[in-house]
């Protein structure tokens, strides 16, 4: 079965708004452009607008969305070297997170923490070799270049109470996979796993007087990615993520327990989509998407608890290049945070992406 149809543009749809998953992950470092056929060059951008709020005090303190929209650019290229080998470069924006309490908060009544903000920033850049054993088996390996950095502001009763910096630090990891395929049937199943890295991050801490280091681990990770062939032009796809997010923990100097950042629970997500081609210039694809929420206390600075989603994409091809689009609504789930005492409900996230990609 020759079968061609592609989910490329749903799929970046879907990372424009992964970091309402588990943890601060804004993308999982895809890997799809290293199985391209020749030569290979994409660009991507997607945009997410968030909207998540909450309220204490049974409702009368409301924290006002606390959420801000952001924007992602990632670049990737693979070339083959010769049959059996190839080797591509990838940048990815692959943590973020950036959320503000409004000051004044809105409502009769001012939210505790109410002008309290934090950014987060973390990029990989990855370069990866990919072996072709042969038509059906492949190996994948590489090395991952890991930066994040940022910075915390936490004010309690319209009081500044905590304010930290954190200069970007990078760190070396790896990754490591492999895939088998079926191409008659464009069936493709990739398993790939990549390590921790850990991170010593230049600090200041304003009012205690600190400057230094401070350590923070970022997760493992495990992906399972499949695509299979059903029926003439049309293809099932999906993936499984397993991150171990309860290995990332910020204890800063001065903040007081819990630590400024920590996760009681790993996450793990699950997607599932189908594409039709519709001609030989345009195809399309639907895909859903889940993470269990965990319950327990939420992070004030990510006060989200799992989450459902559905998307749309499609793509058109014009001779080598193509153009890949999509977008995705998210609904949130619910999140208790402030030690219990606020509560998160009804929230939502629209994420859209673009990408072009050629082939040489």
């Amino acid at each position: 079965m020759k079968l061609t149809t592609t989910a490329a543009g749903l799929a970046l749809a879907l990372a424009s708004t992964t970091a309402f998953a588990g943890g601060f992950e804004r993308s999982g470092l895809p890997l799809g452009f290293m199985f391209e056929k020749g030569n290979y060059a994409e660009l991507s951008y997607g945009y997410a607008s968030p909207k998540v709020s909450g309220a204490a005090g049974g409702g009368a303190a409301p924290t006002g969305n606390v959420a801000k929209s952001y924007s992602t650019f990632a670049l990737a290229f693979k070339a083959d070297l010769n049959e059996k080998f190839s080797l591509g470069l990838t940048l990815d924006p692959t943590f973020g997170a950036d959320v503000s309490y409004p000051m004044p908060s809105p409502g009769p009544g001012p939210y505790p923490i109410r002008g309290t903000n934090a950014t987060l920033n973390g990029d990989t850049i990855a370069l990866v070799g990919r072996y072709k054993i042969n038509d059906n088996f492949s190996v994948h390996a590489g090395l991952r270049s890991v930066g994040i950095g940022g910075n915390v502001a936490v004010v309690v009763g319209g009081a500044p109470a905590y304010a930290a910096s954190y200069e970007n630090d990078r760190s070396t990891g790896f990754l490591v996979g492999a895939a088998y395929e079926k191409p008659e049937i464009a069936l493709r199943v990739a398993l790939t796993y990549a390590n921790e890295t850990k991170h010593e991050m230049a600090t200041t801490v304003t009012g205690v007087g600190f400057v230094g280091t401070e350590t923070i681990e970022l997760p493992k990770s495990l992906t399972l990615d499949f695509q299979s062939g059903v029926a003439a032009n049309t293809l099932v796809f999906g993936s499984v993520r397993w991150v171990d997010w309860t290995s990332t923990r910020l204890n800063s100097i001065g903040y007081a327990p819990p630590p400024l950042v920590g996760h009681d629970n790993d996450s793990i997500s699950y997607s599932l989509g189908v594409g039709r081609k519709f001609n030989d210039k345009w195809s399309g694809a639907v895909s859903i998407g889940y993470e269990d929420s965990k319950g327990g206390i939420a992070s004030n600075l990510a006060p989200t608890d799992g989450y459902w989603s559905i998307g749309v994409g499609g793509s058109y091809t014009a001779g080598n290049m193509k153009i890949s689009g999509g977008v995705r609504y998210v609904d949130i789930g619910d999140a208790n945070a402030l030690g219990g005492a606020s509560a998160f409900r009804g929230n939502s996230a629209i994420g859209v992406g673009l990408k072009v990609g050629f082939t040489f």
